[in-house]
């Protein structure tokens, strides 16, 4: 229902779909919690309420931000703001200032208390879940009231109607850095990982570790690779053209990866995530590493379902009617941009990653994969580009950009822009592996050397000594008996 909105036929679809999504999430997040805890016995109440609070704060803040930002989509014009649909948002936004003033009182009354007085608290809850109900009620009405009209939208705009953006000019270098479509819902999560991320450094720098500066340059230039890709000129152009598309795609699948797996997200969640609260809970940190060695952990982290996923997908998107079909849905494209990031972050996870892997994959088994991947990849891309039909079923033609004539050529340039852009980083990839090989290597001679020093110092034959004198025990013996 979200994305057959009024917001879904309206301009700046990527913003406002992505601000919609989001403010049903945290409404839904928020709302649940109340009634969870409305249903919860005192006992279970009291370990709930003091970490529902924090949920809720942040649940609001995304309701707050995502509802300001969706109205402004709306009704960022004059003539809007003697609307029907102006009214019902002044009102939803005076009920929801009250909720969050409710939230804030709810954590005064946690904040330095041993006891909590549950006949205030329950009175308070309810007269919070009364002003939400009204709340969503006038959410619904919204959702089912026209918007006003924006002047100067009398000119139909094919693009519009396909895909919610307005045809941007032909692009050049200043206008493909430059421009920016929001995608609301991507930046929201990237903002999750980097409020996350910088969490996780701080509580180490609190507790007097160190965190690599490196690592963390690596995940800011990953997270800022995304956004070019999906919000940025990049992301803009990808929905009118496939050879952008193909651009984005390498993007989010090749470059943006490296850059996340290099920064180590999980080691960092895993030094720094706290345990069970009770001895029978597991805690974040607890649930995180029992995913990591779960089954489904040890499936997925196998090299050869790594290296299906991650180039096996492509031949099922690209030469399927799935790609003209996830072009033309709002969650296909989101669905496809995820697929991405995740397949090209769970292969050089595997391949490269530095985070603890469930599975010890040998340096050879690697080098393999990475030539395979490259060699599958390579194929794809040339059988793109020997292609003799539209593979988009008609979808970029339908938006008559008119700075792009020739499709089946903007289609190959495409495969052949894929086959550059791929190559590159699985070359580095080799290179790196290659590295870790050799490290691992001195690593393992310094350790036996060490080993040796320590027994000599001790009186005790090392393992060298030890296989020397077997050796000679058996010369020995062959000597004795010739």
């Amino acid at each position: 229902p979200v994305f057959q909105s009024h917001a879904a036929s309206g301009g700046s679809h990527s913003l406002v779909i992505g601000s919609l999504v989001i403010h049903v999430i945290g409404l839904s997040l928020w709302v649940g919690g109340i009634l969870a805890l409305a249903m919860l016995s005192e006992s279970d109440r009291a370990i709930a309420v003091p970490r529902f609070s924090h949920l809720a704060l942040w649940s609001a803040i995304a309701v707050v931000i995502s509802g300001t930002v969706n109205a402004w989509t709306r009704l960022n014009f004059e003539s809007a703001l003697n609307s029907i649909y102006a009214y019902i948002v002044i009102a939803k936004t005076v009920a929801t200032i009250a909720l969050v003033a409710i939230g804030y009182l709810h954590r005064k009354n946690l904040e330095g208390k041993e006891s909590i007085n549950w006949n205030g608290f329950a009175r308070l809850l309810s007269v919070e879940a009364i002003i939400m109900v009204v709340t969503i009620a006038m959410g619904s009405w919204l959702s089912n009231t026209g918007s006003p009209d924006r002047p100067g939208l009398e000119k139909f705009d094919p693009a519009l109607a396909v895909v919610g953006i307005a045809t941007p000019p032909k692009p050049t270098w200043p206008s493909i850095f430059v421009s920016y479509e929001p995608n609301a819902l991507i930046i929201g999560i990237l903002v999750i990982m980097v409020a996350l991320y910088i969490k996780g450094v701080m509580v180490l720098t609190k507790r007097g570790d160190k965190w690599p500066v490196g690592r963390t340059v690596s995940f800011a230039a990953g997270i800022a690779v995304i956004d070019f890709a999906t919000s940025g000129g990049l992301g803009l152009y990808a929905h009118f053209s496939f050879s952008y598309h193909m651009i984005a795609h390498m993007l989010l699948a090749m470059i943006a990866p490296i850059g996340l797996v290099l920064g180590a997200p999980m080691t960092l969640a895993l030094r720094t995530l706290p345990q069970g609260r009770t001895p029978t809970e597991r805690g974040v940190r607890g649930s995180l590493l029992a995913v990591l060695h779960s089954k489904v952990g040890l499936f997925y982290t196998n090299p050869i379902v790594a290296l299906l996923i991650f180039d096996g997908s492509l031949f099922a998107l690209y030469f399927t009617d799935l790609f003209a079909s996830m072009m033309q849905s709002h969650i296909g494209h989101l669905f496809m941009t995820l697929h991405f990031l995740a397949a090209g972050f769970l292969f050089f996870f595997v391949v490269i990653g530095i985070d603890p892997n469930p599975r010890k994959i040998p340096h050879l088994v690697k080098i393999v994969i990475l030539f395979a991947a490259m060699s599958i990849h390579a194929f794809f891309s040339v059988a793109l580009m020997s292609t003799t039909t539209l593979i988009d079923k008609g979808f970029f033609a339908s938006l008559q950009t008119p700075w792009l004539t020739d499709l089946l050529a903007d289609q190959k340039l495409g495969g052949s822009v894929g086959w550059a852009m791929g190559e590159i980083p699985i070359l580095i990839a080799l290179v790196a592996t290659f590295i870790n090989w050799l490290r691992d290597d001195t690593r393992e001679a310094k350790r036996i050397d060490r080993n040796i020093v320590r027994q000599a110092a001790m009186g005790q034959p090392d393992d060298l000594a030890n296989y020397n004198q077997y050796l000679q025990k058996l010369a020995q013996r062959d000597k004795n008996e010739s």
